[in-house]
């Protein structure tokens, strides 16, 4: 029985190419880079050209890099590193973020940004949210569950005016725009300054990189408080020995993905679009969640009325089709889905909901292979 694999929001495999990149990392070069005989400064010199990699691919300076483990952390770092610093400030965060988002803003005054039926952010209901303690703004790029796609560069025009208006008024409070682009970096743009972002989280488990591995882009001029306090490396913001091999792995990761967006974007749109047309066909009760136009194709949420999710991803698994309930981070706590929820779909919906998500391995046989197989599930 052949496997098929659609979790790929969840993880993605490593690339072959990124691991040889990676191998004289982990035993030939192991120096620390903070040393200073000549084998640690040719360490040092390694993990500056691949932060000078990482810069390249978003349009940044290489100084503006900060490397993390993973998103989860980038993304504490954005939200907390910056609310600790104005205490009497508050945070807008959509309903739709990721928890390692929602999580570090609950530690500080905040309020969520309401989303429409598609997970679309409204930005005028933004905008009259903004108030003259508002510090921070965090909106996700792509859903993780539905792949709803935010309109970052839209956004980014109104923290323009706010900035200019408070200058206008005197009110030297700062306002920083933060993005979670964890689930964009294989598809979409990621230049800083087409999306006029302050914070820009990636990951590199979601691109074919090493797991535990991410980055934070800190906007020159942004002030950040650093999480983890030791000898001072990134710049001061996070400290402890840099792990090369993993920065080596991210950076290759990351220039392999941008490299071949444009065309892995139109090869899943049309399994997307395959897998829409196979669902309609077989499972007319069947409905997708999210943007119809305004989503990236690699994500496809299904509610099936009256089914068991749960159920439904042991049967699939029986038959050799990795799929999900939603985000690994919620099914993990049983948690019925906060996104969804935050669309306005009903407990009983949200417990029909699976999550499909596609990579670069998969096929028109897979997508065909998946829906045909849910359809007799379904059929008994």
């Amino acid at each position: 029985m052949k496997s098929i694999y659609l979790d790929y929001a969840a993880a993605t495999p490593l690339d072959k190419r990124v691991l040889k990149a990676m191998v004289p990392f982990f035993s030939k070069v192991f120096h620390n880079p903070s040393s200073v005989y000549l084998a640690a400064r040719q360490a040092r010199q390694v993990l500056e050209q691949t932060r000078a990699t990482i810069a390249k691919c978003l349009g940044a300076k290489t100084g503006e890099i900060i490397f993390t483990s993973g998103a989860t952390e980038a993304n504490n770092m954005a939200i907390a590193g910056t609310m600790r610093q104005f205490p009497d400030g508050e945070a807008l965060v959509s309903a739709i973020e990721h928890e390692s988002v929602l999580e570090p803003a609950k530690q500080f005054k905040h309020r969520l940004i309401p989303v429409d039926k598609h997970g679309l952010v409204d930005l005028n209901k933004l905008a009259k949210m903004i108030k003259p303690k508002t510090v921070l703004i965090s909106l996700m790029y792509v859903n993780n569950e539905v792949g709803t796609i935010q309109p970052l560069a839209k956004a980014a025009q109104f923290v323009k005016e706010v900035r200019q208006q408070r200058l206008k008024t005197k009110n030297d409070q700062p306002l920083y725009f933060h993005s979670d682009a964890a689930q964009a970096g294989n598809l979409f743009d990621l230049h800083v300054g087409r999306l006029g972002v302050d914070l820009l989280t990636i990951n590199g488990g979601k691109i074919y990189g090493p797991k535990q591995s991410g980055a934070l882009y800190v906007r020159a001029g942004t002030s950040l408080q650093p999480l983890i306090l030791g000898g001072g490396q990134e710049f001061g913001l996070r400290s402890g020995t840099e792990s090369l091999a993993t920065a080596v792995g991210l950076a290759e990761a990351l220039k392999l993905a941008q490299a071949k967006k444009t065309g892995e974007l139109k090869r899943l749109q049309q399994l997307s679009n395959l897998f829409s047309n196979q669902l309609k066909s077989q499972l007319p009760e069947a409905t997708i969640n999210g943007h119809d136009k305004k989503k990236s194709p690699h994500i496809i949420s299904v509610s099936l009325p009256g089914q068991d999710a749960e159920r439904l991803v042991m049967e699939l698994d029986k038959h050799g089709i990795a799929a999900a309930v939603g985000s690994a981070c919620s099914a993990s706590r049983e948690d019925p889905s906060h996104v969804l929820k935050a669309m306005g779909l009903s407990e009983p919906m949200i417990r029909s909901s699976l999550r499909f998500s596609f990579g670069r391995a998969t096929t028109e046989a897979d997508i065909k292979t998946t829906v045909l197989t849910l359809s007799k599930i379904l059929a008994k």
